[in-house]
């Protein structure tokens, strides 16, 4: 399947006089598009694998590319804009077309000239856009433990509430006003700590060494509601997340993480229709 907004390689079905026509070999049922012909290598032929960039051209038709955007979906950039127009701004990022920002995707004012953090997606129109709301594109669904070291970009800063950051470009982090000790800006990339994870997979994060209370607090919490039901509770690692939130009021991932801690702890044993203290 040919992604747009992406790199990946396509094979050489077609080669005429004003470029090669490419597609997907794994369906090659799809039709082809055009790589123009000023973008071509030097003695490209038809069946040759090419890596190449699927975007829209100022017609709406899929081409591709051998140049290399400055983004791609999935990544956040700065980007300096090349025009503000009455229907929003364009963006410099590497290619022939300037890649367009609606004015409900801007957050503050934007000014020509001026580099701003932004994010990629596909429009409703299926079109390639920037995007200053990068917190939309974020996920929360994730791996990450708590105390993990890692990396991020500030994509927010909210002088009550923190610092608002894509944790490894991908998932939704927040630094609590309270760590906060200088001045962050927007598009800088920080090093912290995980210091909590939200019921909702949210991250709160840490400039200082802090960041295994939330570990404690849980495991806590699941020892007490077995010690208030007679050391038993019908529920084990394999129960749904909404049973788990039902009886304890917490994520799946964090029950998880304080059973594996209860167990190895040698406190708490699994059934096959729950789990009890030894």
């Amino acid at each position: 399947m040919i992604k747009l907004g992406e790199k990946q390689t396509l094979i050489v079905s077609k080669k005429t006089d004003f470029g090669l026509y490419l597609q997907d070999p794994s369906d090659l049922e799809r039709d082809a598009i055009l790589l123009p012909l000023r973008e071509v290598p030097k003695d490209a032929e038809v069946s040759d694998h090419l890596e190449v960039f699927v975007y829209k051209d100022s017609e709406d038709r899929f081409v591709c590319t051998t140049l290399e955007p400055f983004i791609s979906i999935g990544e956040f950039k700065k980007l300096k804009v090349a025009q503000v127009t009455k229907i929003g701004a364009f963006l410099e990022w590497g290619l022939m077309k300037d890649l367009f920002l609606p004015f409900k995707e801007q957050v503050g004012e934007v000014v020509e000239g001026e580099s701003y953090l932004v994010g990629l997606y596909v429009d409703k129109s299926e079109r390639l856009a920037a995007t200053m709301k990068i917190a939309k594109l974020l996920s929360n669904d994730h791996e990450i433990e708590v105390g993990t070291k890692t990396k991020g970009i500030i994509y927010n800063v909210h002088k009550e509430i923190g610092i608002f950051v894509a944790v490894e470009g991908k998932y939704q982090g927040l630094i609590p006003m309270k760590e906060v000790t200088k001045r962050y800006h927007v598009g800088s990339e920080i090093e912290f700590k995980v210091s909590r994870i939200r019921d909702d997979g949210r991250l709160d994060l840490t400039l200082g060494e802090g960041g295994f209370s939330q570990m404690d607090i849980d495991e806590q919490k699941l020892f007490d509601a077995l010690s208030k039901n007679d050391g038993f509770l019908p529920i084990n690692d394999g129960a749904t997340k909404e049973k788990i939130n039902k009886e304890l009021n917490m994520s799946k991932r964090a029950f998880k993480r304080a059973l594996g801690r209860l167990m190895k702890a040698g406190k708490v044993e699994q059934t096959s229709d729950g789990m009890k203290l030894k």
